[in-house]
């Protein structure tokens, strides 16, 4: 399995051709949202996630929005590289997946782990259960040989 996800041709997806095309929409959701994250006068924290800024002071309102603005330029570095393996290192989408996988599961245990004061239940909650059993399927899916698709 090592060999899957760091392939000697990382220009080479070899595994089912859903999970290429699936991975698209992952991608641009990835970017989408972490531009966001760093573009929106909240960051999304509260229009989004439900986060009652307006309660907290306006140092720890700030504090909030900054971090939620750190956390989209991580999630753009991210789609970045989502995108690079689309266009160029197909054979790396299993590891790709992987890291997806291992993310939305640390996302849960933290969220359970240190919850967040919300006025409702934030989208990222459902996101989570989605994308950590999105994320393991097509990571299966991926694993399994197929026709070879990339650079020959």
């Amino acid at each position: 399995m090592p060999s899957r996800l760091l392939p000697e041709r990382p220009d080479r997806y070899e595994g089912h051709p859903i999970v290429l095309w699936l991975f698209i929409p992952i991608t641009l959701v990835t970017i989408g949202r972490s531009l966001v994250h760093v573009f929106k006068h909240d960051g999304g924290a509260q229009s989004i996630a439900t986060i009652p800024l307006d309660a907290m002071t306006q140092g720890g309102a700030a504090a909030v929005i900054t971090v939620f603005a750190l956390w989209g330029l991580s999630q753009l570095l991210i789609g970045v590289f989502y995108l690079i393996v689309l266009v160029r290192y197909r054979g790396l989408i299993p590891l790709m997946l992987l890291g997806i996988l291992v993310e939305y599961a640390g996302r849960y245990l933290i969220g359970e782990l240190k919850p967040l004061a919300t006025a409702e239940t934030p989208p990222g909650v459902v996101g989570n259960y989605v994308m950590m059993a999105a994320g393991l399927v097509l990571l299966g899916l991926s694993l399994r040989r197929t026709q070879a698709i990339g650079d020959d």
